[in-house]
């Protein structure tokens, strides 16, 4: 194995832990919304706590990406974090796992700069798609391990011991990650880089196509993050699934449709590429639009009708999982190498502040309301909460619409500022 693939396979590995660690809280949702008598917007709660923390710190990280060695950072990263997961199995009230969730953020908030800086040195352009797919199937695999292990760990042992089982691996990732042969960074040009260090945050705010992959990160992680918190409880209200099979389902559904969507979506994006400057960005958003009717016709499927439902949103999912490799991708191409890790990181906290952070916690609260409504005045409401969230899970197929005309709008842009790099 070269030096070049032994990196990516360790970045892989490094955002598996990532997202196995950071959607764990989605696939224990339940148990532990039981257990404390927790509302949905509470349960919510969980996941903004994770990612505002995760936006505020990341911008920070991001630039210190731009300027340290690279695999240091993710070395310590991935340790703190992993640490951090398993003593959330120690918790015993809301707020001590409220406060863990909040330093898994932090932690956390140093893999996609970092890594991605490092992808885009270690490979040009006409290969960095398939390279950023590779690094982002770390995301359908961590997530589809993490409701398939943390589902049965739970059934059998309990909601604590799949945090202590979380974190173990996050120590060897960690380990691999110092051995990782620190390339050197590109260079384009002495004046963007002087411009770079002068002003990084005005010279990034002055590219019309990051504004637009910013307003686009914000819907997709809206959708994604709403999906994590709360595809496994609406399994287990609307549709009657156990904890083990409800995890099962979206394993499938949520973790393992990533798979062909990232690798199917990467090869696309980098085959128009050649062809056509916005070629990436056309090919995220025709998988957008095509997601946005294949949610809606899987939410519209009747309680308890789970197999067109898993069928009809392992689709949806797998063409919105085009999105990460076709547009971490042209990010890379519009920002000079320099400011990378810092233009990520912006990209990243508007991602989170204005999308994840949002996502679980306004889905809690419109479940909240449709519970309520539902139940007509009754005082019991969990009877009515499958009902409620299922009326609220219609927020992510229209937002895919949404998105799917920003990314459109990008592409009138992407041409002009791969120019200026």
């Amino acid at each position: 194995m070269n030096k070049t693939t032994y990196a990516l396979v360790v970045l892989f590995v490094i955002n598996t832990m990532n997202f196995f660690d950071r959607v764990i809280g989605g696939a224990l949702g339940e148990p532990i919304r039981r257990e404390w008598g927790l509302s949905d917007s509470a349960l919510g709660a969980l996941g903004t706590a994770f990612t505002l923390l995760y936006a505020f710190v990341g911008v920070p990280l991001g630039r210190l990406s731009d300027r340290a060695q690279r695999k240091s950072i993710l070395g310590g990263a991935v340790f703190v974090w992993s640490a951090l997961t398993a003593l959330s199995g120690l918790t015993r009230t809301y707020w001590q796992l409220f406060a863990t969730r909040l330093g898994v953020g932090v932690g956390e908030a140093a893999c996609a700069p970092a890594a991605t800086s490092l992808i885009g040195d270690l490979f040009p352009p006409a290969k960095r798609a398939r390279a950023m797919s590779v690094f982002m199937m770390g995301l359908p695999i961590g997530i589809a391990l993490s409701y398939f292990v943390g589902s049965y760990v739970a059934h059998a042992y309990g909601w604590r011991a799949a945090f202590f089982v979380a974190g173990i691996p996050g120590i060897f990732a960690a380990i691999a990650a110092m051995f990782i042969d620190e390339p050197p960074r590109e260079t384009r040009g002495a004046a963007a880089a002087s411009a770079a260090e002068k002003s990084p945050w005005r010279t990034l705010l002055t590219i019309p196509t990051l504004w637009w992959l910013i307003v686009s990160g914000a819907l997709h992680n809206f959708n994604m993050y709403a999906l994590g918190s709360f595809l496994a409880p609406l399994l287990m209200r609307y549709h009657a699934a156990d904890l083990r099979h409800a995890g099962v389902m979206t394993t499938i559904v949520y973790g393992l449709s990533g798979i062909p969507g990232l690798l199917i979506g990467g090869a696309l994006a980098d085959k128009w590429s050649v062809k056509r400057r916005d070629g990436r960005l056309l090919v995220a958003a025709i998988a957008i639009a095509i997601s946005a009717p294949l949610m809606f016709a899987a939410l519209a499927r009747p309680a308890k009708d789970t197999l067109l439902f898993v069928i009809l949103g392992a689709l949806a999912c797998a063409f919105m999982y085009v999105y990460y490799a076709s547009v971490y991708a042209t990010l890379q191409d519009v920002v000079a190498p320099s400011m990378r890790g810092t233009a990520m990181a912006l990209y990243f906290f508007a991602m989170y502040v204005l999308g994840a952070s949002f996502g679980p916690l306004a889905t809690g609260m419109l479940s909240d309301h449709f519970t309520r409504r539902a139940a007509a005045g009754a005082l019991n409401l969990e009877p009515f909460r499958g009902a409620g969230l299922h009326s609220a899970m219609y927020v992510v197929p229209l937002l895919s619409i949404l998105l799917a005309l920003v990314l459109f709008a990008a592409t009138r842009t992407v041409a002009r500022d791969m120019e200026r790099v």
